[in-house]
């Protein structure tokens, strides 16, 4: 990647898909290497409302412009994410007043040698380096709070029936609620962001697996790939970014 204050390089691929079972896709993704942004977006809110979430809150994050420095990158990420949960907290009051619609959101940030995660939801950011993935995020969910106090393992809440029922997300509430992370980023680190619906069907193992198998180019794929031979009952959206090292070409 180019750019002053980004003297790493990065490729990147996305895939989305609608899966095995739904009608409609209502993950949306944001692929942009150029400015060291990428996001997933995963929508809810029944029929065609939690695709136009989705699709508005990538929207919103693709007018960021071309970043001066990390601050500014990063308040401007903020602001659009503020400015995605307005619209659609009203777009939900102009359909009734008890609709809800919303998209979990996961967004990363690189720039010079550090990156930052924002996200509200299940949507995931990964980190793969040196043979080891590790997961960034944590996952705001109903079934995640009953690990954290142990009532559940990791491995029961991937069946819990209420699974699927997130805690944070854009538009759900008037003030938006999110989580941060930030790090430096090392030489061929490898970032994977996914929707819910690539870790329903995957453990972290076999994302791991995949990754350690797989170029960059086809990773994204490959890993929707599986998900949809195991029946893949949601959509499953991936994006894939590998760090090439300074002055790589």
């Amino acid at each position: 990647m180019n750019g002053a204050g980004r003297s790493y390089q990065y490729l990147s691929a996305s895939c989305t898909h609608v899966g095995m079972i739904r009608k409609l896709n209502e993950d949306a993704c944001l692929d942009r290497p150029d400015l060291g942004l990428w996001a997933v977006a995963d929508g809810m809110g029944g029929h065609d409302a939690g695709d136009l979430a989705s699709r508005l809150v990538v929207e919103s994050l693709s007018r960021i412009p071309p970043p001066v420095n990390a601050p500014s990158f990063l308040a401007q990420a903020k602001l659009q994410l503020a400015e995605a949960n307005r619209s659609l907290r009203a777009e939900a009051t102009a359909q009734g007043s008890d609709r809800i619609i919303a998209s979990t959101v996961v967004v990363l940030l690189t720039y010079n040698h550090h990156f930052a995660c924002i996200w509200a939801g299940d949507s995931r950011l990964y980190l793969w380096r040196a043979t080891e993935l590790r997961q960034i995020t944590r996952d705001h969910s109903h079934v995640q709070e009953l690990v954290d106090i142990g009532v559940l393992t990791p491995e029961e809440a991937g069946r819990h029936p209420q699974a699927n029922v997130v805690t944070r997300a854009v538009g759900a509430t008037d003030s938006l609620e999110f989580e941060m992370r930030h790090e430096r980023i090392l030489p061929a680190d490898l970032f994977l962001l996914c929707s819910d619906g690539l870790t329903k069907m995957l453990s972290d193992r076999e994302i791991a697996e995949v990754l350690a198998r797989t170029s960059t180019t086809e990773a994204a794929e490959a890993l929707v790939g599986v998900a949809l031979e195991r029946g893949a009952s949601d959509n499953v959206t991936t994006v894939v970014i590998q760090c090439r090292g300074s002055g790589a070409a």
